[in-house]
C-alpha cells in the first residue's frame, strides 16, 4: 500500500509536471491568441464592426475564457521549474525569473480584462459611439498590455530561463541558446506584427516537449 501511494505521489513530479504544465499553457495560449487574431482586425484603429457579429463575439469570449487557465498552467510551470533547480537556484536570477513570470501573467490578465469589457459593453451602446470612444480606448489598452508589457516580460523570462538552464544544465545547450534568439525577438522587435506573440507559447511547447522526452528516456 505504501509503495502504491509513493508511486502515485511521484506520477507528476518534476520534470514531468513541468512538461505537462508547459504543454497545457502553450496549447491554451496558442488557441486563445489564434482565435482572437482570426476574429478581430489586426489594426486597433479600424472600426469595431466585428462587434455586431454574434459569431465573432462568441469566439472572442471563448478565447478570453481560456486565458485564466493558461495563466494557472504557466504559474504551475514556473513553480515546477524552480523546484527542479532546487538548491542550485541563484537568488538574483531566481528573483528576475519569478518576477518577470508574474508580471507576464498580470499583463496578460489585464489585456484579457480590457478585451472582455469591450466585448460585453460595446453591443449595449450605439456602435458609432463605441467606435469613437469605448472601442478605441479599450482596444488600445488591451493591445498595449499584451503586445508591449506582456511580450517584453516574456522576453525577460526567456532570458533568465536560458541563464538558469546554462548554469544548472537542466536543459540541453541547443534549447538554451534557442531561448536567447526568441528572447531577443520579443524584446527588440516592435510588435506591429501581432502574430509574434505566439513565439512565447511555441517556445514553451518546445521546452516542455524536450523535458518530457528527456524524462522518458531517463526512465528507461
Amino acid at each position: 500500500m505504501t509503495d502504491t501511494l509513493n508511486a502515485s505521489s511521484r506520477s507528476l513530479t518534476p520534470p514531468r509536471a513541468a512538461a505537462v504544465a508547459g504543454i497545457a499553457f502553450s496549447a491554451l495560449m496558442i488557441g486563445s491568441l489564434g482565435i482572437i487574431r482570426v476574429a478581430v482586425p489586426d489594426d486597433p484603429t479600424k472600426p469595431g464592426i466585428w462587434l455586431t457579429d454574434a459569431t465573432a463575439r462568441n469566439a472572442v469570449r471563448l478565447a478570453l475564457n481560456l486565458v485564466p487557465f493558461a495563466g494557472i498552467a504557466f504559474l504551475w510551470f514556473i513553480g515546477v521549474l524552480r523546484n527542479r533547480v532546487g538548491a542550485l537556484e541563484d537568488r538574483f536570477f531566481a528573483t528576475v525569473f519569478l518576477g518577470s513570470g508574474l508580471l507576464f501573467v498580470g499583463s496578460l490578465f489585464a489585456s484579457a480584462a480590457a478585451a472582455g469589457a469591450l466585448v460585453e459593453t460595446a453591443p449595449a451602446v450605439n456602435i458609432q459611439q463605441a467606435n469613437n470612444e469605448i472601442y478605441y480606448f479599450a482596444r488600445r489598452v488591451s493591445y498595449t498590455f499584451l503586445n508591449v508589457f506582456a511580450i517584453k516580460m516574456a522576453g525577460v523570462f526567456m532570458f533568465t530561463t536560458c541563464t538558469i538552464a546554462l548554469r544548472t544544465a537542466i536543459l540541453p545547450l541547443w534549447v538554451a541558446f534557442s531561448v536567447f534568439v526568441c528572447g531577443v525577438a520579443l524584446l527588440v522587435v516592435i510588435s506591429n506584427w501581432l502574430w509574434i506573440a505566439l513565439l512565447f507559447p511555441l517556445w514553451g511547447l518546445l521546452v516542455s516537449t524536450q523535458i518530457l522526452v528527456a524524462d522518458r528516456m531517463g526512465r528507461r
